[in-house]
């Protein structure tokens, strides 16, 4: 694991966590739709992090039944990994229950895959191989 690429943050209204995260001095870089993931992204920078407000598009979406669940609030926490199959073959040679077993696109152009956070101490952990290496 190279670094921590990005916190995911679930808000039920995008555009009033983006107005929060701009009102505590955080710079709007981009906003995204991820299809396939049925939800809408705001990245701020921080640092080599960001900080990505996830905002579902569907109330059938992965994170609109998180929000039901759990409420508002950090969803799950993303390592950045040079190479995500191996990466995600050593998770499962360690035990580590894996939610993807095959990388998959996501935000940003990066390929992404889940570990389970049953094998995580509760945490969703998302590994990534972010676009050309970094941000």
């Amino acid at each position: 694991m190279k670094h921590i690429s990005h916190i995911g943050i679930a808000v039920s209204d995008l555009d009033a966590g983006i107005a929060l995260y701009q009102k505590l001095g955080f710079t709007l870089e981009a906003i995204e739709e991820v299809p396939s993931q049925k939800v809408k992204v705001a990245f701020f920078p921080c640092g080599n992090t960001r900080l990505e407000l996830l905002a579902p598009t569907s109330e059938d979406s992965p994170i609109a039944k998180f929000i039901e669940k759990r409420g508002e609030g950090i969803q799950h926490l993303a390592f950045a990994v040079d190479d995500l199959p191996a990466s995600l073959t050593e998770m499962e040679e360690q035990g580590v229950q894996l939610i993807d077993k095959e990388p998959r696109p996501g935000a940003h152009g990066a390929q992404i895959a889940f570990l389970h956070p049953r094998s995580t101490g509760g945490v969703l952990i998302e590994l990534c191989r972010e676009k050309d290496g970094g941000h």
